[in-house]
């Protein structure tokens, strides 16, 4: 199994002065950034096959992986247009999301509870969601929605005539079974070569959910502590309210 970590992204929703800005997975909590708390939760579940994309600032977070020192080697991609969007991201990481096996394809801006990742990894070769049906209304969450145990939407806006019986946030981590993969990023080539290289990866992953081609199973985590972080108050609250609930982790660089 292998785990691709999204960390390309501007981050301008934080809205840092310019000079202050730096890479949402460098953000530390009691002490610990958000990239060295992906890694040992992935070693933990065992997964050490980890590829990283990288965009902004890369020479920062090659640092910060050289200060972590993970007993595994890290593999590091460059999206030369992060500024674009998630989706160009994914594209050029497509080599390791073909590459063979089961994937997990992670946003790098998220503080979450080791139970998230349990739900993500369980069990033999699959494709799975996780969905939180614990969420706040509003225009920013991800919406996942089902009928009958079958995906029906994953977008912020939904159509006001869309069926379902079950709705949630969609976490951002997805896992994709090796024919999955493939098929998802022939996808994501596909937005990429009819210039919609702008779009958030979330798109392509709702065509792969909506063409039918594959199966996926949801996982509800709903109570399992976690938060993706864009603006300003999720930085605060991913401090003050999400960090305490969470399993202490020691740090190997400690």
């Amino acid at each position: 199994m292998r785990a691709i970590i999204l960390a390309a992204g501007l981050g301008l929703r934080l809205q840092q002065p310019p000079q202050a800005q730096f890479p949402k997975c460098l953000l530390q909590f009691d002490g610990m950034s958000l990239l060295e708390r992906h890694l040992q939760m992935l070693e933990t579940a065992g997964v050490t096959d980890v590829v990283l994309a990288l965009g902004f600032q890369p020479e920062s977070v090659q640092a910060e992986l050289a200060r972590i020192n993970w007993p595994h080697e890290v593999e590091t991609v460059l999206n030369p247009r992060f500024d674009l969007g998630s989706v160009l991201t994914v594209h050029t990481v497509a080599e390791a999301l073909t590459r063979g096996g089961d994937v997990l394809l992670m946003d790098a801006d998220v503080l979450y509870d080791e139970r998230i990742l349990s739900a993500l990894v369980a069990g033999e070769t699959v494709n799975r969601l996780l969905i939180d049906r614990d969420f706040e209304a509003g225009d920013e969450p991800v919406k996942l929605c089902l009928k009958d145990g079958v995906p029906v939407e994953l977008r912020k806006q939904l159509a006001v005539n869309l069926e379902y019986d079950t709705i949630g946030e969609s976490v951002g981590f997805f896992r994709f079974r090796e024919e999955t993969a493939r098929r998802f990023a022939q996808i994501v080539a596909g937005y990429v070569d009819s210039g919609r290289a702008n779009m958030p990866h979330e798109e392509a992953v709702r065509d792969l959910l909506l063409e039918r081609s594959q199966v996926f199973d949801t996982a509800d985590v709903t109570g399992a502590p976690w938060i993706e972080i864009d603006f300003p108050n999720d930085v605060e609250r991913a401090g003050s309210e999400i960090l305490p609930q969470l399993q202490p982790l020691v740090g190997a660089s400690r």
